[in-house]
This record gives C-alpha cells, sequence and structure tokens, in this order.
C-alpha cells in the first residue's frame, strides 16, 4: 500500500510518499512560502536527486496540486498515476480532549478539527486546508488524521491541570495538552525494541530537542505528564519560544512597553529563546561557532538551553520513581554531541554514564550511547514521524 503523508503548516506543506509493503520511502518534500512571492517546491526522488520547481503558489489546495503533479511526472515521479496512492494521512496539531488517537477522516472529525481552532489558531486552520485539498482532489481516497496531542491523552489530571479557577477548564478547555506526540510516540517504542525492552513495562523518558523541544515522562507505553502545554510555548527554551516564563513577566511587559495580546505572542514564540538570548540565531551552528570565538551571549543561551533540558529531565525521573531509558531525539538531540554530554553529566548522581567517544561520533543514527555499569540506558533514536503517520493510517484504513 502507498501511503501519501502531508503535513501543512502555515505556509508550506511537507510531504513524503512511503511504500509500506517495501518499507520505501518513494518521494519526499516540501513546498515553502504558500501566499508569498518566492514560493516553490522541493523533491527528492527515490533515487536521492533533488529538483526545485519553482511557482506562484498562493494556497494550500495549490500547494497539494504541485505535490501530486511532481509525484506523478514522468521525469521525477514516484508513480505512474495518483490511482497508486492509496491513502493519505495528515498530521493534525491539536485535538483537544476530542482525540486519544489516530482517526479515519469522516465529516464528523472535521467538524470536532474546527472546533479545536479556538486553543489552536495558527496550527488547525492549515492542516484543515490539507485535507480539505485532498478531498477536492481524490475524493475517493480515505484520509486520516494522526494528532500531535493524542498521545498525551493519558496524562493523570493531576499533571495535566493547572492551578487556575475549574470553571476556566470546564469553559475554554484550559489545561496541559503536550504536543510531539506522534515524535514521542515513535521513538519510545522504537528505543525498546532497539533494547530488546518490554514497552509496556518500561520507564522511559524521551527528549525530542530541536527548535522546538519538549521532554515526555512515559511509563508503560504512556505518556503521563510531558514540558509542553496548553500551547507548544511552555516547557524548555527552544529556538525561538522562551518555554517557561513567570506570567507577571508577560503582564508587566504588556503595560511598560504596551503590548497587544498578538504582539506578546509574537514577542515569546518568535524572537526569544536562543535566538533572543544570543542575539544571534535559533540555530545551534551558529551558537557553537559563535561560542567557540568567546560570544558570552551565544555561551549563555547555550547554558540555560541545556540546564533546561537537565532539569525537566530530573523532574521526570522523581514524576516516573526512576527511569530505565533515557531516549534522545530531534535535529539537536540526534546530533548535538556536547548538549548529551552536559545534561547526562548532570545525572551522574543516579549512576548514569556515557561513553563520551562514542557520543562524540555519534549522529543521525541509532545508537546506545550508555556504558554497560550505567544505571540508565542512554539512546538516540532518529524520530520519524512520517513513518508513525503512515503506519498509523495503513492500520485504520485496512483493519478500522
Amino acid at each position: 500500500m502507498k501511503i501519501l503523508v502531508l503535513n501543512c503548516g502555515s505556509s508550506s506543506v511537507k510531504y513524503k510518499l512511503l511504500d509500506m509493503e517495501t518499507n520505501e520511502e518513494l518521494g519526499s518534500g516540501g513546498v515553502e512560502k504558500i501566499g508569498m512571492k518566492g514560493s516553490f517546491l522541493k523533491h527528492k526522488r527515490q533515487d536521492g536527486q533533488k529538483v526545485v520547481l519553482k511557482g506562484e503558489i498562493l494556497e494550500h489546495q495549490t500547494a497539494v496540486e504541485y505535490i501530486l503533479g511532481v509525484l506523478t511526472s514522468q521525469k521525477h515521479g514516484a508513480v505512474s498515476s495518483l490511482d497508486e496512492i492509496n491513502a493519505v494521512g495528515h498530521r493534525v496539531v491539536h485535538g483537544g480532549e476530542k482525540f486519544n488517537s489516530s482517526v479515519l477522516i469522516t465529516d464528523e472529525v472535521i467538524q470536532k478539527i474546527v472546533e479545536c481552532i479556538d486553543i489552536a489558531p495558527l496550527h488547525n486552520p492549515p492542516n484543515l486546508a490539507g485535507i480539505n485539498a485532498i478531498s477536492e482532489l481524490l475524493p475517493n481516497v480515505p484520509q486520516v488524521a494522526v494528532f500531535d496531542t493524542a498521545f498525551h491523552q493519558t496524562m493523570p489530571d493531576y499533571a495535566y491541570m493547572y492551578g487556575i479557577p475549574y470553571s476556566l477548564y470546564k469553559k475554554y478547555g484550559i489545561r496541559r495538552y503536550g504536543f510531539h506526540g506522534t515524535s514521542h510516540r515513535y521513538v519510545s517504542r522504537r528505543a525498546c525494541e532497539f533494547l530488546g525492552l518490554d514497552y509496556e513495562n518500561t520507564k522511559l523518558i524521551s527528549a525530542h530537542i530541536g527548535n522546538g523541544a519538549s521532554v515526555t515522562a512515559i511509563e508503560n507505553g504512556k505518556s503521563v505528564d510531558t514540558s509542553m502545554g496548553f500551547t507548544p510555548i511552555e516547557g524548555l527554551m527552544m529556538g525561538t519560544r522562551s518555554g517557561d516564563v513567570d506570567l507577571g513577566v508577560v503582564t508587566f511587559l504588556m503595560e511598560k512597553e504596551m503590548l497587544g495580546s498578538s504582539t506578546v505572542s509574537t514577542l515569546f514564540n518568535k524572537h526569544s529563546g536562543v535566538l533572543g538570548v544570543s542575539g544571534l540565531s535559533s540555530d545551534m551552528r551558529d551558537i557553537e561557532n559563535a561560542m567557540a570565538e568567546g560570544n558570552e551571549r551565544a555561551i549563555l543561551a547555550m547554558k540555560m538551553y541545556d540546564y533546561r533540558i537537565k532539569k525537566y529531565i530530573g523532574s521526570y525521573i522523581a514524576a516516573l520513581n526512576g527511569v530505565d531509558v533515557l531516549i534522545f531525539t530531534g535535529g539537536v538531540g540526534e546530533n548535538q554531541v556536547s548538549t548529551r554530554q552536559i545534561v547526562c553529566d548532570g545525572l551522574s548522581f543516579m549512576g548514569v554514564k556515557i561513553d563520551k567517544e562514542l557520543n562524540a561520533v555519534s549522529r543521525g543514527k541509532e545508537v546506545l550511547l550508555s556504558t554497560p555499569d550505567s544505571t540508565v540506558k542512554v539512546v538516540v533514536i532518529p524520530t520519524d514521524e512520517e513513518f508513525m503517520i503512515a503506519s498509523d493510517t495503513l492500520h485504520i484504513v485496512t483493519e478500522g
């Protein structure tokens, strides 16, 4: 079965076509700058060759048309016709409390995704645009929604509730939802397969660390706590997001700088984090280069970034009453040697030990970093959200 995976953002659509019978990637890429000047599609063929196609792409349906066109093109395509695409799996960011698993998309499901727009105004509308585009262009192809928030619906109430009037939770659904759920679910399962452990009898902490970042505590296959909250801004310091900040700072700045809610949201989401502290970049490669040159703000940003990760992992060890496996994933988790080393050194009090030489050369591949005498197994597991989405889609379409 050939499954197309779509991840629609506000101005982009990422895609991957997978043959689930052979576990092959037939083609992948993304459309960038939708609705802006200079929009383009970047496509990677099955043979690894990359092509860039420029055009005027004003909205998501046109972007999906471009994607379907390149996938079926004689020169760059992966299939001879659209009839070979058996199903489409969509990443949907927010399912609220309405969805605790992936689902076949129906009119009722679409309506429930619409009802979640209030709590995900930046994410759910483009996700819906992708669903509607496929409904228009491939009306007979089944579609599946895979929610970022669904994996975290197993959190107990004392972990997901905020200390605000309970009436506001009932009225607006204000609570911790968590994100990156598809990634945390994939790497936690894969880590247990890699290590030969029983997923439903293991305590894991998954650190998805990249420009966006979150840590999740997983007990016996279920998420029991996660660092992102009502929105993806809470928790770790990220590339451009502040992470945890005193709410008093927000109201103080709104008053002193005369900022409206939209502007203050942009400040904490787009101009804070590593970028805001360093004043240089949200790209860790730029930060590391600046650190090597002695840039003090870059050094401070990196220290803050690493410290938050270590602190959250430590708190989740307490929440789990111990941990069996620590997983690093995401762009930084898979590739940044120094962050993994610093975080693990900070857990040496409980017997965490990693092979420093192995850590220094391990980038972007599955590897066991911990030494034989370490009390916790430490692994790097590259995430594969597209495969997880495709797997869910295959299961739902074939087995219901």
